[in-house]
């Protein structure tokens, strides 16, 4: 009578899997230090330059073009025109992205007829999401301020960054639209409400925190870029904030690009400074995309 445990292969087998597992495990857990330890000593690094130098006065005063002006606390070292470019932009950004993007998505996904042309629609507005964001500001450059005529312009600025921003806002509205279980959808149709009446009643206010936070991540894509506003004729630095649509405009990319490239160690504490006013911004957003989407989540 033989002894041979006959699940000895078998368990060989299992515990070849388990030591792969393992690796694999140890594998993704070493790629997400890297970029943890990569993110935290950056932001160690900018808050160790601008340490003493983001005050009141930097929010509320414009650049100065003398180097004894930046000092910490120091009046005139500020980064107020940019800061209330930046906040305009993404305003005037928002406001276009929402009209266009989520009226785009809702009607894809709601009214557009299931066919290849649909579905070539789709197919090209999810490639449009990985172009470079200098290719829009060409695109923008061409359009908007040549072709449209509006200049170096806030508005043109702002179109140029929606059509950035266009495509991820569109399929992710996409997305939240889907995600309404079609159930919900027959049930207003056997109460007698029209398409639109259950588009606006029942399928928006459902997917609505999904909406808005695919919009506010992209808004706070955009207003990090440097590129599509620089291709518009975005001052690198302003002394005045914006006063009209139609008028010059900076943004907070490019005064902190302005100031970087300078050789003065001064100038390296304040774009340190401007880039610590750029995150808090930034989180500030994507706290209100959180806030939204457990506000509204039906679950």
């Amino acid at each position: 009578m033989s002894t041979d445990n006959p699940f000895a292969g078998l368990q060989d087998d299992v515990a070849r899997k388990r030591r792969i597992g393992r690796v694999f495990v140890a594998v993704c857990f070493a790629s997400t230090l890297v970029g943890i330890v990569a993110l935290v000593a950056l932001i160690a690094d900018v808050l160790y330059e601008s340490w003493g130098w983001v005050t009141l006065e930097f929010l509320s005063y414009p650049p100065s073009r003398f180097i004894d002006s930046y000092l910490p606390g120091g009046r005139g070292a500020g980064i107020y025109p940019a800061l209330v470019g930046s906040i305009f932009l993404i305003i005037l950004t928002a406001i276009f992205t929402m009209f266009l993007g989520v009226g785009a998505a809702i009607y894809l996904e709601e009214y557009a007829p299931d066919n290849r042309l649909t579905a070539f629609i789709e197919a090209n507005i999810a490639n449009l999401a990985g172009v470079p964001s200098i290719v829009y500001g060409l695109l923008g450059l061409a359009i908007f301020v040549r072709a449209i005529g509006f200049g170096a312009s806030l508005i043109a600025g702002a179109l140029t960054l929606t059509l950035l921003i266009l495509p991820i806002v569109i399929v992710s509205s996409q997305e939240a639209l889907a995600a309404v279980p079609d159930t919900q959808r027959q049930a207003a149709y056997g109460m007698g409400a029209t398409q639109w009446e259950v588009i606006r009643d029942i399928v928006l206010p459902r997917a609505l925190p999904g909406i808005m936070t695919g919009t506010i991540l992209s808004l706070s894509r955009a207003i990090g870029e440097t590129a599509p506003i620089l291709m518009v004729g975005a001052a690198t630095s302003m002394f005045t904030a914006p006063y009209s649509l139609t008028g010059p405009f900076s943004a907070m990319p490019m005064q902190i690009f302005d100031w970087a490239r300078l050789p003065q160690a001064e100038f390296q504490h304040v774009a340190a400074a401007g880039i610590v006013v750029l995150l808090s911004v930034l989180l500030l957003m994507n706290a209100v995309a959180i806030y939204i989407r457990n506000r509204y989540d039906p679950r």
